[in-house]
């Protein structure tokens, strides 16, 4: 059983910040989950295009608003509290925050908690982190 706390978790190396948003990632791959599970906030006024071409994520909207545009057929969804998008099919995709949005996202494979994208938006697979270590 694992009891971790938000706040603690924000303090310490596993909130990892990059440009446009800060994760607190609560479970990694050490924990040995099968996935990772993040408390992330995107900032308001950013324009966040990501394509995570070694994971798959679903994400949860807690607070705020804003878009997803899939690029893949331009369509452009709505953000707000409740809603739930998944990148099933490594979609892809800009997240343009009207205001913060704090979320909860799982992502599978689990991350090891050091990633931050790319310059396509993705997050290294695993392998290509050991390799660059």
């Amino acid at each position: 059983m694992f009891i971790r706390n938000l706040g603690e978790i924000r303090k310490s190396d596993r909130n990892v910040r990059s440009d446009g948003w800060a994760s607190a990632r609560l479970l990694l791959k050490d924990d040995n989950m099968g996935f990772s599970f993040h408390v992330t906030t995107m900032f308001a006024g950013q324009e966040l295009k990501m394509h995570y071409q070694n994971h798959l994520e679903a994400v949860l909207i807690l607070k705020g608003t804003g878009t997803i545009e899939d690029l893949a057929t331009g369509e452009i969804h709505k953000l707000q509290p409740g809603v739930m998008y998944a990148l099933n099919d490594h979609d892809r995709h800009i997240v343009r925050p009207e205001t913060d949005i704090l979320t909860a996202c799982v992502f599978n494979p689990p991350v090891t908690g050091k990633e931050v994208h790319d310059e396509n938006g993705a997050y290294p697979a695993e392998a290509d982190m050991v390799a660059a270590d």
